[in-house]
């Protein structure tokens, strides 16, 4: 398959079986249905088999059936036996299972032919039970323990025991030799030189430091150069606090003057730009590391905010985004269509026990890893397991045994290490590789070592856990011990040992010393973002986002094309057809076809256009018919791409799992990466966002501040009170807006964090998607979007609205008040679908002279100059101008606190006295009331308080 698969007309034979008769043995293989969708995105996972048994090997397992039992357990149940954990506090009990005796094996001297039970690699061998039994503790009951054998894939379990069991395991599989035991020794000695040095200097520092753990680092030291030998280019790390500051300085090449500047109160870029910055343990780095003479490998360490886990799916969507913008620049010749997904970039995630077992994002971003529109080529996961979080013991943090038990959701192989054996940990980190790069799947590292001090450096852990810090306090720390067997080895001596930490501690108070007169270097946009400004920049512009006619009218027919073979619903016929009528006179556009013209628009200027949620493609109002499906084969097309074969952007239609928190940082984080595509996250409905609201607090409304990061992601969120209850009516515009630092008065220069858009017109929403691409900048885009709004007439544009020279109005005037501004007696001032209903009820009472409705399209950043310039007619005209806002929403909700201050500051600007008036429902808990008789109530008193006195 293609690396990038074109929207182009699949018709396959009916593929709808949900199992497969296999006649001739009287067996049923019942297997997963397989769905139509390989539309452009769509990834197929990777078929791999291993050659099945041999006659010779079936006849030997059936003949030698009580030891294939024997193996299979000890391959099973071997990890329950093993010593993986440093301070033993694992509740181990004697395992009957892995007993010979339990099968009938009671003479360790009897043979037994080996070829198809244990997988050496040398055929058909004699085996002593004894020899047997030695072997396979060997290999699973150690230190590094394996669960594997509940994988529903016969190939992946054969995989793993042909690597474990073949003649290197004897020698393990990974030869480290004196060169990397030096280099193992060094990462520890650094590490732990770093936390002493730290601990001396200041004292009073939360670090969270990596001391009990440091076997972290070798694990990803040698993750990084497997993956660099394996040809891979980048790297997308996502990790939480503990150990952060030892991976930035010992492994990422983190200037420690910069981190020494940081924890002295600086900030760690330029404070001319304007930002906040962050706290320590979010510091950052992306190096490009050179292991031997591989290429360069760039290693990106993700900003992160203190919620545990929410950057794992931000790291996953950067992942797959960095990955299609590689692929999408390779030639079109054979390097393309032999680079699968995951060839070039690899997701490494870091976890803690406790918020592993305990956040639910981590649930759903695994529940991502495999699914076609978002898998990113497998993510290799390293648990730094504690046993312990916070002050909370292991077994009152999760009701499994393992912290990893949770990744068995997904069928994911789980290996166990001892953190106390280092070489253990980096031969777990190369098996674990060679799965992922093999399979392309997730797989899972669960490091166990200790904490030697509390949460932070200045908790007393004790206080919740004696034991445990009894045993901890009282032993020698990891990269002593390693140092001890080194020198007892004879690999290196002790002089030689001392030197490594002296040199470093030398460096560290030499870095210490320049802080001083260090100055935090200069921050420059590279690689996809070359070419784009910061936002507060002189440089920063606006264009005109209007299309030519023709252009929209070849879209517009384009999103609706049905190739002559292709046999969609009937009832979707009337969707065409009103499209094409609507292109073709030009008046009519509904929301829907907007944005294909917005999207196809897009895509043929050579930008990527991707949306995800539940239900995208249909859209969850039926409104958007996007991919259209046969309905004799379930072939799939994407009109857009099917039809527009010019474009070079593409369209991805990615219907996600039920998910918000994961598919929202998913989305967030491929824009992140490519500010080249348009990434839209559309809620079933805008209630549902608050399953999101870590995202959106932590990543989208802050990033820019904290991090220096732009993004251009859009968030589609259907509101507006229609009689669907309090948990389908509202997208919070009020927390939206609370989460702006939009400023209570005119600037000239506007920096908000994000825009918060409440649009009334299908032209309004094509220029803002538009506009997202269009700029020299990004910011993100909250849209309160339509519902009764999709179909109304009244609600529709013209094709002219999108034309040349046209762009988004932040406010729209009224034009049937403006021709005579003196008549008008009252100005209401609104945002939104109340619009059509204050529309409708002034026509009826026939005020349409004496009321103005102007609509405040733009929410944040508010549009002072524009309300300004849409109320000037007026207030020329009259001394006393009576002005309300109008809102449907509650008055403890919607935009009214928002907009109250900014409207009275525009009035005092043009001298119109009185303020503004609230008009609108009561302050209520809940957003919209569930009775249907009561909202109709309310909604008609808030219609008629717009006229009351008129």
């Amino acid at each position: 398959m293609n690396s990038i698969s074109a929207g182009r007309v699949h018709l396959p034979t009916r593929n709808v079986l949900a199992c497969l008769t296999q006649r001739s043995s009287g067996r049923v293989l019942v297997v997963r249905r397989k769905y139509h969708d390989e539309s452009f995105g769509f990834r197929k996972a990777r078929d791999f088999t291993i050659p099945d048994y041999t006659s010779d090997q079936l006849t030997n397992r059936a003949v030698n059936a009580p030891l294939l039992r024997y193996a299979d357990s000890l391959r099973t149940h071997g990890h329950r036996a093993a010593s993986i954990d440093p301070l033993d506090l694992l509740r181990r009990e004697r395992v009957a299972a892995l007993d010979p005796i339990r099968y009938g094996l009671d003479d360790p001297a009897r043979t037994f032919d080996i070829d198809g039970i244990i997988w050496t690699g040398e055929g058909q061998q004699e085996w002593t039970l004894e020899n047997i039994t030695s072997f396979l503790n060997a290999v699973y009951v150690g230190r590094i323990a394996y669960e594997y054998m509940d994988l529903p894939s016969k190939t992946e379990r054969l995989w793993f025991a042909k690597l474990l069991e073949s003649q290197s395991a004897l020698e393990p599989i990974t030869v480290i030799n004196a060169d990397r035991q030096k280099n193992i020794h060094a990462l520890l000695a650094k590490s732990e030189v770093l936390d002493n040095f730290l601990q001396v200097k200041f004292p009073n520092l939360k670090r969270y430091g990596l001391e009990g753990g440091e076997s972290m680092l070798p694990a990803l030291d040698a993750l990084f150069e497997a993956a660099s030998k394996a040809g891979m280019t980048q790297l997308i790390v996502a990790m939480p606090h503990r150990g952060r500051l030892n991976l930035l300085t010992g492994l990422l090449e983190y200037n420690p003057t910069s981190l020494f500047h940081k924890i002295k109160g600086g900030c760690e870029v330029d404070e001319s730009l304007g930002v906040s910055g962050d706290v320590l343990s979010h510091l950052v780095a992306s190096p490009t590391l050179q292991y031997g003479e591989a290429d360069g490998i760039k290693v990106s360490l993700l900003p992160n905010p203190s919620h545990l886990e929410a950057v794992s799916p931000v790291a996953l969507g950067k992942a797959r985004a960095k990955q299609y913008g590689l692929l999408k620049t390779l030639s079109s010749g054979k390097d393309n269509q032999d680079c699968m997904l995951g060839d070039k970039v690899m997701c490494v995630q870091l976890h803690g026990d406790a918020s592993f077992t305990g956040q639910g994002v981590v649930m759903e971003t695994l529940g991502l890893s495999g699914l076609p529109h978002f898998t990113s080529g497998g993510s290799v996961h390293i648990v730094v397991n504690n046993n312990i979080g916070y002050t909370t013991p292991a077994s009152s943090a999760r009701s499994s045994f393992y912290c990893s038990d949770i990744a068995k959701m997904i069928n994911c192989p789980v290996l166990h290490v001892n953190g106390d054996s280092p070489e253990d940990v980096v031969r777990a980190v190369d098996i674990a590789f060679k799965y992922r790069n093999h399979f392309r799947k997730d797989i899972v590292i669960d490091l166990i070592v200790y904490r030697r001090w509390g949460h932070n450096e200045l908790d007393e852990p004790a206080f919740t856990q004696p034991l445990m810090y009894e045993k901890i306090r009282s032993r020698s720390s990891v990269p002593k011990l390693y140092e001890d067997k080194l020198i007892s080895d004879g690999v290196i001596s002790v002089e030689a040992a001392q030197a490594v930490r002296d040199s470093y501690k030398a460096a560290l108070n030499t870095a210490l010393t320049d802080v001083t007169s260090y100055v935090p270097p200069p921050v420059s946009f590279e690689g996809a973002w070359k070419g784009m400004v910061w936002p507060a920049s002189p440089a920063a512009r606006e264009e005109k986002t209007g299309v030519s006619s023709a252009v929209l009218r070849d879209v517009g027919k384009a999103s609706v094309h049905v190739p002559e073979e292709f046999e969609i619903h009937s009832r979707l016929n009337r969707h065409v057809k009103s499209r094409l009528r609507s292109i073709e006179s030009g008046e009519g556009v509904d929301w829907a076809s907007a944005e294909a013209m917005a999207f196809g628009s897009l895509m043929l200027e050579g930008c990527d256009v991707r949306i995800a949620g539940q239900d995208v493609g249909r859209g969850t109002f039926s409104h958007r018919h996007a991919m259209l499906v046969d309905q004799k084969t379930e072939g799939v097309i994407v009109p857009l791409n099917h039809a527009i074969t010019e474009a070079k952007g593409k369209l991805e239609l990615a219907n996600s799992s039920l998910s918000e928190m994961a598919v929202l940082g998913f989305e967030y984080g491929a824009s992140w990466e490519r500010p080249d595509l348009l990434p839209i996250w559309e809620a079933q409905f805008g209630d549902f966002f608050n399953g999101a609201q870590i995202i959106i607090d932590t990543f989208i409304a802050s990033s820019e501040t904290k991090w220096l990061k732009q993004s251009g992601i859009v968030l589609l969120l259907p509101h507006g009170l229609d009689g669907a209850g309090p948990e389908h009516s509202s997208c919070r515009i009020e927390r939206m807006l609370q989460l702006t630092n939009d400023s209570y008065v005119a600037q000239e220069k506007v920096n908000v964090n994000m825009h918060v858009v409440f649009p009334t017109t299908p032209a309004q929403y094509f220029h803002l998607l538009r506009r997202q691409i269009k700029r020299n900048y990004r910011k993100p885009l909250i849209v309160a979007a339509p519902k009764g709004l999709l179909r109304l007439p009244a609600a529709s544009s013209k094709l002219t609205d999108m034309g040349p020279g046209t762009a988004f109005q932040p406010v729209l005037q009224d034009p049937l008040t403006l021709a005579n501004p003196k008549a008008v007696q009252r100005i209401v001032l609104l945002s939104g679908k109340i619009y059509y209903d204050l529309a409708k009820e002034r026509e009826t009472r026939n005020l349409e002279s004496s009321v103005a409705l102007i609509r405040v399209e733009e929410l944040a950043p508010f549009p002072f100059a524009a309300l300004s310039e849409a109320l000037t007619p007026y207030s020329d005209a009259n001394t006393r101008l009576e002005v309300l806002w109008v809102q449907e929403e509650p008055r403890n909700q919607g935009a009214w606190e928002h907009v109250q201050e900014r409207i009275e500051e525009v009035l005092k600007g043009l001298g119109v006295d009185g303020g503004v008036a609230y008009r609108g429902r009561k302050e209520d808990a809940v957003s919209a009331p569930g009775t249907g008789k009561l909202y109709k109530v309310q909604q008609l008193a808030v219609i008629e308080s717009a006229f009351q006195g008129l």
